[in-house]
């Protein structure tokens, strides 16, 4: 069996799953979010512990770190818009936030 590739969102999809992530939205064709931490090395370790659940999944964000606040965007490149995966990528990243 062939290994399943990202598959495109309609605009319901999307704002389903929108339901389901606090603080997430869409603009551009992309997920949004934007984190506040206490402190940088707060933020910096949510970024080292979200890249490797990035990387287990073969799938990356775009996102930016500036002292305690980490913003990410989430596109899925090669079919032009949010997917599956980016949905599923922003539910691990906010899992990570509930220790």
């Amino acid at each position: 069996m062939a290994e399943q590739g990202p598959r495109k969102l309609n605009n319901s999809e999307i704002e389903s799953g929108l339901k389901t992530l606090s603080g997430w939205s869409a603009a551009g064709g992309k997920l949004h979010r934007e984190y506040q931490f206490e402190n940088f090395v707060e933020a910096f370790g949510f970024m080292a512990s979200a890249a490797l659940v990035a990387e287990s999944m073969n799938h990356h964000p775009e996102w930016s770190n500036v002292y305690n606040k980490v913003v990410v965007d989430l596109a899925t490149h090669s079919i032009g818009g949010i997917s599956n995966f980016d949905m599923e990528l922003a539910k691990k990243m906010e899992s990570l936030l509930k220790r």
